[in-house]
């Protein structure tokens, strides 16, 4: 049983370092900016859970790596959620969380993020996903 909890872990982490090298590669950031990476997810990551009604957050959650689901459900509140944001409150509140000036500014950072996750989940979970967003959100997303 130990072993197959490490195996679970392991795997987990392998899944987590490739989306976060998935970020960094479309930025040519190395390993040593990796708290850029994990900060452009994170923020996103939120965004994305906070802007979601609970059931369609779960269902896309349970498609997540299970260290990356812990990022995504830390701090959430249920209770508060879906949080109406437009593209240009996703924006500002995107520019908040991630603190570093990048190529191609705070824009540049949700496609990135929401290119990466999109090749992290299935089409038909990301189709929901884009189903219950705002129509200049969803615009954003591939």
């Amino acid at each position: 049983m130990a072993e197959q909890f490490i195996s679970a872990i392991e795997s987990s982490l392998d899944k987590t370092n490739l989306i976060l090298k998935d970020i960094e590669n479309a930025y040519g950031w190395s390993k040593e900016q990796r708290n850029q990476s994990y900060a452009a997810l994170r923020t996103v990551l939120h965004l994305l859970r906070d802007r979601m009604p609970v059931q369609e957050s779960v269902e896309f959650s349970q498609q997540l790596p299970v260290v990356v689901r812990g990022i995504y459900f830390d701090g959430w509140k249920p209770s508060d959620v879906p949080v109406k944001l437009n593209r240009e409150d996703f924006l500002y509140e995107v520019r908040q969380g991630f603190p570093y000036d990048v190529e191609g500014g705070t824009e540049r950072v949700v496609q990135v993020v929401l290119d990466t996750l999109r090749r992290h989940v299935t089409q038909g979970e990301w189709e929901d996903v884009k189903e219950t967003m705002p129509r200049d959100l969803a615009r954003m997303m591939p």
